[in-house]
């Protein structure tokens, strides 16, 4: 997952270079999803790209995706719903609301992308 315009012998010579200065890194194979937990939402990547760089016993996680907001309930018995940037654009668009708002409404709704709309007009 380093960076795309490098050729080989470039490559190559970063590898060496890190080497050197006790740092590695290497890909991690077969992630299915990564799954980020904040106070009041979960941002999941599914499909992601991850590599570790090991730098002086200090592991760093490099994860590369397109993140899903999941606002989290204060209710255990609430499902979690997963609210899109793709989704939260369009109610936006529909309505002239801010973004906020919009995501703000969708968690209310669980996602319901029409009644979004219908509470935004």
């Amino acid at each position: 997952m380093l960076p795309g315009g490098m050729n080989p012998k470039q490559l190559k010579q970063m590898e060496r270079t890190m080497k050197k200065m006790g740092m590695n890194m290497k890909d991690l194979k077969d992630v299915e999803s990564v799954t980020i937990t904040l106070k009041d939402k979960e941002l999941f990547i599914p499909n992601a790209e991850v590599s570790i760089m090991n730098a002086m016993g200090q592991e760093t996680y490099q994860i590369v995706g397109k993140a899903e907001e999941h606002i989290r309930s204060s209710n255990s018995d609430d499902i979690s719903v997963a609210i899109s940037d793709d989704d939260v654009d369009l109610v936006a668009l529909q309505t002239g609301k801010d973004k906020d708002l919009v995501r703000k409404t969708l968690s209310e709704v669980k996602g319901d992308l029409a009644e979004a709309i219908l509470r935004l007009s």
